[in-house]
């Protein structure tokens, strides 16, 4: 009678009344609750890779800013430090998002456990022993993270670097928490494990130098030969194209080495990192002109090998000939 009464006087109370919310939420309380808990991981996933990402972008554009660009690639004509901040600062953003994912997806999976009733401690317990028989197994992967994280949290490498990591030598094309890739001057690309790297020779850091070793005959006047190269380099650097290139003023080193036939005179010359492959062969091209005026004919040497740092600065200075695509020629008149 009650129910008849309170049924005739507010209907929406009756209805809920007589739902039974207990046995709703037995029924359907832990898909729910499973529900909610990765529609947050997702969102919490979503919103601290965005804001990651926004900072990178913010770094990025504000050394973009800065330096009057548009494309980071043309940052190669800017300071050395913008080009080190833009590779830092991307490598260092793709390896938060990779550590946000795996702390978010392990905490949503342990609430998700707890909340269908499995004992996640007993389940961590027999992880932790099976975990550290894969970590034995599996060490030299940790290695290989632990070495891909300090190598890019202390700049030893980045993108577009010249350099020596033992295994191989060449222009790092990728650099990832487990493998970096660098390809030679031969065009191989090596993938090289983190955890095999036991140094790194960078050329491509602060600035470099450009070293030439020039052979006259034995006969030649050596102080003679001396100013004019130093005089052929000076010129170079004060030409406003080269100005820049060349940061500090070229050095006559004096005779490396003296044989039955002919005298090595070495010159070098100081210059940006990015620079260094064109600055070199310039003056080659320019000695050797200068000493075609003197009359001076240059000794025949062993062939030269590009090898270590000489072959992996080539790649970098490369640039491939202008050649003329190859006529179609129909299939009948093949011969």
């Amino acid at each position: 009678m009650d129910v008849l009464i309170a049924a005739a006087t507010d209907p929406a109370s009756a209805v809920a009344a007589s739902f039974d919310w207990d046995a709703f939420w037995e029924m359907w309380g832990k898909p729910i609750t499973i529900a909610i808990i990765l529609v947050v991981a997702i969102l919490m996933r979503v919103v601290l890779h965005f804001a990651i990402r926004r900072v990178v972008d913010q770094v990025v554009n504000g050394i973009k800013r800065k330096q009057n660009i548009d494309d980071t690639q043309a940052l190669t004509a800017s300071p050395l430090q913008a080009v080190r901040v833009v590779q830092r600062t991307r490598t260092l953003g793709s390896v938060l998002n990779n550590v946000v994912t795996v702390l978010v997806a392990g905490f949503a999976l342990i609430l998700v456990l707890q909340t269908v009733g499995v004992n996640v401690v007993t389940i961590l317990g027999a992880a932790g022993v099976v975990g550290a028989g894969l970590a034995f197994g599996a060490q030299n992967i940790v290695k290989d993270m632990l070495n891909g994280i300090f190598m890019v949290a202390e700049d030893q490498l980045g993108v577009g670097d010249v350099v020596d990591v033992g295994p191989a030598t060449g222009v790092v094309e990728a650099v990832g928490i487990r493998v970096t890739q660098v390809r030679d001057v031969n065009g191989v690309l090596w993938f090289v494990r983190n955890g095999e790297i036991l140094r790194v020779g960078n050329m491509s850091q602060g600035w470099t130098r450009v070293v030439i070793d020039l052979a006259v005959p034995y006969s030649t006047d050596v102080d003679q030969v001396q100013d004019v190269m130093l005089n052929t380099a000076n010129e170079l650097a004060a030409i406003p194209k080269w100005k820049r290139a060349i940061i500090d003023q070229p050095e006559v080193w004096g005779i490396q080495s003296i044989a039955e036939e002919h005298i090595v005179i070495r010159i070098v010359a100081k210059t940006r990192s990015a620079d260094r492959d064109n600055v070199d062969r310039e003056l080659r091209a320019r000695l050797k002109k200068a000493l075609d005026e003197m009359g001076i004919q240059l000794p025949s040497l062993a062939s030269v090998v590009l090898t270590g740092f000489d072959g992996a600065a080539s790649v970098q200075g490369s640039r491939p000939p202008r050649t003329v695509p190859t006529p179609h020629i129909p299939r009948g008149k093949r011969r």
